[in-house]
C-alpha cells in the first residue's frame, strides 16, 4: 500500500520534487524520484493459467519447486521476517483507514469484580484470566497484496470485474484466502548494502542497474519462480513512525518489470511500507508499481518484510516459508515469513 501522504510527502507529491540525503553520494541524485513522465497501461493482465485462474504467478509453486528448495535447507538458523505489532506503529492512515488498535478485554483482577464467565470470586482469583482484542487495516505491519487490490478500470488480475464479483462480504474472486502455503525460493537484494549505506536516502528510487549491481556483489542469481525481497533499510526507522513513513525509497517501475520480465519473480517486496516511492513516474497512475505488478502481472506484493538480520549475516539466498491469514474476500492479509538458510 502505498506510504502515508500527510507532510513532507504531500507537499513533494503535489511539486514533483525530489530530497536526497546529504550524506548519501550525490551520484545516486539521478535516480531519485522524479515527476511523472510517462502513461501507464490501461488494460489488466489475463492470466495464462486458464480463465479460471485467482493466483496469478503463484501457480509457480509446484510440489517440484517446494521440494527443490527445502531439500536444500541447511537448518542451523531460522530467521524471522516479521515486524511487531504496536500501538502507534507505521500504517497507511491518510485514506480514513484504521490505526492498529489493541485493548484488554479481560484482566486477572476485572474478572474478580465483574465474574463475566459466572464462575464466582474464589475461581476468578486462582485462575487469573486475561483475553485481549485488535483491530486494525489489512496493509499493517508484515502482509501481502492480494490481486485485487489494485485494478483499471473496475477490472482487476485477469478480467475479473467488480461490478460482477464485489460484495458487501469482498471480492468472490482472487481473494487472499485463495493464496496457497508460500514456500519458495528466496531472495533478497541488498540494496543498501550494495551502496555502502545503511539506508538509501528519502525518495531514492531503485533502477534495474542497483538491483543487477547488488547480485553480482552478492554473486547471486534469480531464477523463474523466487520470491524476491529488495532491503532499503528503511526498517531501522519502524519504531519512529514518522520518519519510516516520510517519504521512503522505493523500486522504480523498470526495477519492477526487470524482476518479473526478466528475473522471473514470482513475489515480490520490500522493507518500505509502499514497495515503490513518490511521486508517481507515471502521469496517469499514482501508485504505477500496484498496478503493473497485480492487475498486469499478477505478482504479489510483501511490504515492511524485515530484513536487517538477513543482511547482518549475508544471507542473501534462503527457502521461504509463510503464509498469509486466510481471510475470504480480502485484498490483503498479515503474514509471518520465515527465511531458512539453504546449502
Amino acid at each position: 500500500m502505498p506510504v502515508n501522504f500527510s507532510g513532507r510527502l504531500l507537499g513533494l507529491l503535489m511539486l514533483g520534487t525530489a530530497s536526497l540525503s546529504a550524506s548519501f553520494s550525490p551520484a545516486l541524485a539521478d535516480t531519485a524520484a522524479k515527476p511523472a513522465v510517462a502513461a501507464s497501461g490501461q488494460e489488466v493482465g489475463i492470466s495464462p493459467w486458464g480463465p479460471e485462474d485467482e493466483i496469478g504467478r503463484l501457480n509457480l509453486i509446484t510440489p517440484a519447486s517446494r521440494a527443490a528448495i527445502l531439500s536444500r535447507i541447511e537448518g542451523s538458523k531460522v530467521y524471522d521476517l516479521a515486524t511487531d505489532y504496536y500501538l502507534g506503529m507505521p500504517s497507511w492512515q491518510d485514506a480514513g483507514d484504521p490505526h492498529y488498535q489493541f485493548w484488554m478485554t479481560h484482566t486477572p483482577r476485572g474478572t474478580e469484580i465483574d465474574d463475566p464467565m459466572g464462575v464466582g470470586k474464589d475461581m476468578n482469583t486462582t485462575r487469573s484470566y486475561t483475553g485481549t482484542a485488535f483491530s486494525m487495516y489489512s496493509h499493517t505491519g508484515t502482509h501481502i497484496d492480494a490481486l485485487n487490490h489494485f485494478g483499471i478500470h473496475g477490472k482487476i488480475w485477469n478480467g475479473f470485474k467488480a461490478d460482477e464479483h464485489l460484495g458487501d462480504r469482498g471480492w468472490n474472486r482472487t481473494g487472499i484466502e485463495k493464496f496457497p502455503p508460500l514456500i519458495a525460493r528466496g531472495v533478497m537484494i541488498d540494496v543498501a548494502a550494495a551502496k555502502g549505506v545503511d539506508m538509501l536516502p528519502d525518495q531514492y528510487r531503485i533502477t534495474p542497474q542497483d538491483l543487477k549491481d547488488a547480485l553480482a556483489k552478492q554473486k547471486t542469481t534469480l531464477q523463474e519462480g523466487d520470491i524476491v525481497l529488495i532491503r532499503t533499510g528503511r526498517m531501522k526507522l519502524f519504531n519512529d513512525p514518522k520518519a519510516y513513513m516520510a517519504a521512503p525509497p522505493g523500486m522504480g517501475l523498470d526495477a519492477a518489470r526487470y524482476l518479473v520480465e526478466e528475473g522471473g519473480a514470482m513475489i515480490v517486496g520490500a522493507d518500505n511500507l509502499s514497495f515503490e516511492t513518490f511521486p508517481s513516474e507515471v502521469a496517469d497512475d499514482y501508485v504505477p508499481l500496484h498496478t503493473y505488478l497485480l492487475a498486469q502481472q499478477g505478482a504479489p506484493i510483501i511490504e515492511l518484510i524485515a530484513l536487517d538480520e538477513l543482511s547482518k549475516d549475508k544471507v542473501y539466498e534462503f527457502a521461504f516459508i509463510g503464509g498469509p491469514l486466510k481471510i475470504r474476500g480480502g485484498d490483503a492479509a498479515p503474514l509471518r515469513p520465515v527465511a531458512i538458510p539453504v546449502r
